[in-house]
Order: structure tokens, then C-alpha cells, then sequence
């Protein structure tokens, strides 16, 4: 089932890295769980991240500042 479109305005940022990170990158693209390139990996990866600073009390919730 496909999932809905994102309502929220997306911005794009830039990133410098290694070849050792991008590598890893395309290594968890390839296995289908993560994204389409290593651009849409690094993107789950951060969101995944960001959900766990939330969770550890780490970082605020942006949802409950609405």
C-alpha cells in the first residue's frame, strides 16, 4: 500500500562525509529497507535517530510545540 504524500514543505540540505560513510550508505540501500539511494537512506536513518532522541527525553518533541 503506498503511503500518503507528505503534507509538510521538505528543504534540502548538503552534507560532506567520507567515502567509508557513503559506502555504508549504499550498502543499506542495497538492501531495500532504507531508500532508493543513499540520499533517501541518510534521510531514514536521521529520522530514525531523531525519533530516538525524542524518546530519551534528548531532544523536544516538535509536534507537542504546536
Amino acid at each position: 500500500m503506498a503511503r500518503p504524500k507528505n503534507t509538510l514543505e521538505t528543504i534540502q540540505i548538503t552534507i560532506s562525509t567520507t567515502q567509508q560513510v557513503k559506502d555504508s550508505l549504499q550498502l543499506l540501500t542495497e538492501t531495500g529497507f532504507y531508500g532508493k539511494n543513499a540520499a533517501d537512506t541518510a534521510h531514514a536513518l536521521l529520522k530514525e535517530r531523531i525519533r530516538e532522541l525524542i524518546q530519551l527525553g534528548q531532544l523536544p518533541n516538535p509536534a507537542e510545540k504546536k
